[in-house]
């Protein structure tokens, strides 16, 4: 029967082997020629991309009419308020409280609004991001295969020096395709 000494000690010994085998199999798997590897920032591509500026302005452009809208109610809301508060000493009573009526029932169309507009707003921002993103990975997946790399890496990285850094060639490459797409229109 093995004491608890002895099972930590095979326990050990064990993990040892693992590890000097498991360093052994990467020494031999490795290719005799050098890894080519890239790093590439995924912000700073998604906020240096032309088609990022280009979706930001299709959604102010969609989005617009949608936000005057609502400040013209905010500005009527305003007014009734205003109103309120400089005849309020004239309004008989029953015309005080329609008015506070009118005024709530605005506030509560403006809220409705504004929440339907921030669900709409998110929901095309996101769509616009996922499109985006799957964009920017097919083009570094071409760059890296063209290229010849083996590796390319992204989020999650500590460090990464400029010889291995690819974050500018591919936001090259997105503003070249961005204007010959824009040529051909």
């Amino acid at each position: 029967m093995a004491t608890g000494a002895t099972r930590w000690a095979r326990g050990w010994l064990r993990v040892g082997v693992l590890a000097i085998l498991g360093a052994t199999a990467s020494a031999t798997a490795q290719p005799d020629s050098d890894l080519a590897i890239g790093y590439v920032n995924p912000g700073r591509v998604s906020d240096e991309a032309p088609q990022a500026d280009a979706a930001r302005q299709r959604l102010e452009e969609e989005f617009a009419p949608r936000d005057e809208e609502i400040i013209a109610l905010q500005e009527s809301l305003r007014d009734l308020e205003d109103r309120l508060a400089n005849q309020r000493m004239s309004l008989d009573g029953e015309a005080e409280q329609a008015l506070r009526r009118r005024i709530v029932n605005q506030r509560r169309q403006i809220q409705r609004q504004q929440e339907i507009f921030r669900e709409d707003f998110n929901l095309r921002r996101n769509e616009a991001l996922g499109d985006l993103q799957q964009r920017i990975l097919r083009v570094v997946e071409r760059f890296a295969a063209e290229q010849g790399y083996d590796l390319v890496v992204s989020d999650g990285v500590v460090f990464a020096s400029d010889a291995v850094n690819i974050t500018d060639r591919i936001i090259e490459r997105l503003e070249r395709q961005y204007e010959q797409r824009n040529n051909n229109e």
